[in-house]
């Protein structure tokens, strides 16, 4: 099993916890004070579950969450009237930016010129994103969902028809949105275990999936040598706890294995297209079957999709034995409806183009040169690492390589202080995690904001102003 002994995670050895907590228990104070009207809104929400529009939304270091006025390009407004630069982007939701003048327009012509929100009635446009699709991502034929999630639970299911076979394997702390066969993490034994926390799960997850650390090649084979595994589905890098890249030869290797053992390779994008205008799939020029992508291709409007080789789109097609029509839809009947597809295609041919890409991915460059100055001038045994226009910072050095290493150096006080300091100070970053993104609209202006912001928080936290 793949050692899972926190990195140098002994920086946080540095941070004096007395003072971290009075610091956070100051900046909560200013965070309340200063928005009484989302705090109002917040405590009158008594008909939500949670007081919040969906769950997640609770992640919230001030006691409640900002709520949102406008938005457009990289800055969010509040209710209170305070702007923040937006490096959150609704967890590559907005990776566009927010109400690009390009998506709008296409929206509003679909909705205002042509009507016909959602009919099941294609249209002209999808066969555009598809070829689009194919272009960037290299698989033949695509088909559309509502969210991501739906593209990959459908996947799983083309994938168990066609083989045969029943299990699914994960790496370990993957983000595959709610899919339940992907709450799966490999145990302090080293054997395949149901995620902490998982809600409600309908089966125990190891009588569907098994779970590899990532980047250990041999961890993966022994997953893949039980001869009943359909389908490898992984991100080419992790994204939801840091990210955690690939080391040299491992995503060849994932590709070299599976192929060995008769398994599927399917890629689930929906993060990891920061890192192109195909994703890591045309960057690290990897061969899946099936790639998943989706939110950041419908510039803020909600879609899914997923891509297949044609030689498994025909044999699935071939199947007479399978109801790919009626039992075909999973998404409902709202998916590839005509606004999230006119979206898309402004989204791809107007918005995150090929000079887009450039310019976030150098933009995001700056940013992560200049975290790692600050981690060096104030030798912080932190790490920062970088994905195409997406970066994100972690409490430990060397970065983790695995899902299981990078949850161990994981620290939730130190996060929300650092996410509270930055909020009110004007920067929002993803809730989650240290994840910053960057957009068409993101410029080193606003890096040079962050930076700024950031190593002072950095000196507080030290003593040392």
């Amino acid at each position: 099993m793949t050692d899972t002994a926190i990195p140098t995670a002994a920086g946080l050895a540095r941070i004096d916890r007395d003072r971290l907590a009075a610091l956070t228990a100051r900046e909560q104070e200013a965070f309340i004070a200063a928005r009484p009207r989302s705090k109002a809104a917040y405590e009158g929400a008594g008909h939500l579950f949670g007081r919040v529009p969906m769950t997640w939304m609770n992640k919230k270091a001030g006691g409640f969450p900002v709520y949102l006025a406008t938005a457009s390009g990289n800055r969010v407004t509040d209710i209170d009237g305070h702007e923040y630069i937006d490096f959150a982007l609704g967890d590559t939701g907005a990776m566009a930016g927010h109400s690009h003048p390009a998506v709008v327009a296409a929206i509003e012509k679909r909705v205002r010129d042509l009507g016909g929100l959602t009919t099941m009635l294609p249209t002209e446009d999808a066969e555009w994103v598809g070829a689009e699709l194919a272009r960037r991502f290299k698989m033949d034929r695509w088909s559309f969902s509502l969210t991501a999630t739906d593209a990959n639970r459908w996947a799983i299911r083309l994938v168990r028809a066609l083989t045969g076979k029943s299990k699914i394997v994960f790496h370990s702390y993957c983000y595959h949105g709610s899919v339940d066969e992907s709450l799966v993490v490999v145990g302090p034994d080293g054997e395949s275990a149901s995620r902490p926390g998982n809600v409600g799960a309908p089966v125990d997850v190891t009588e569907t999936s098994r779970a590899a650390e990532y980047n250990d090649l041999p961890g993966l084979e022994r997953a893949l040598a039980h001869g009943d595994v359909a389908a490898v589905l992984i991100e080419p890098a992790l994204t939801n706890i840091g990210i955690v890249l690939p080391e040299p030869g491992y995503l060849e290797g994932v590709r070299a294995l599976t192929r060995q053992y008769d398994a599927l390779l399917i890629i689930d994008e929906t993060h990891t297209f920061s890192a192109g205008p195909g994703g890591m799939t045309t960057a690290y020029d990897i061969e899946p079957d099936i790639v998943v992508i989706g939110k950041a291709i419908g510039g803020g409007i909600p879609t899914g999709a997923y891509g297949l080789s044609a030689e498994f789109a025909d044999r699935a097609l071939a199947r007479d034995d399978l109801d790919l029509v009626d039992m075909g839809g999973v998404g409902g009947t709202l998916a590839g409806n005509p606004l999230s597809v006119a979206a898309m295609r402004a989204t791809l041919e107007h918005v995150l183009t090929d000079e887009a890409f450039a310019h976030m991915i150098d933009t995001a460059t700056y940013f992560t040169q200049g975290v790692d100055a600050l981690f060096d001038e104030y030798a912080l045994p932190w790490s920062i690492n970088q994905l195409g226009a997406r970066a994100e910072y972690r409490f430990a050095r060397p970065y983790p390589l695995n899902g299981t290493q990078a949850a161990l150096a994981a620290d939730g006080e130190l996060e929300d202080f650092l996410h509270l300091y930055l909020v009110n100070r004007g920067i929002m970053l993803t809730p989650f995690h240290n994840m910053a993104l960057m957009c068409p609209a993101t410029t080193r202006s606003d890096v040079d904001a962050h930076h700024a912001v950031f190593a002072q928080a950095i000196r507080e936290l030290l003593g040392l102003e």
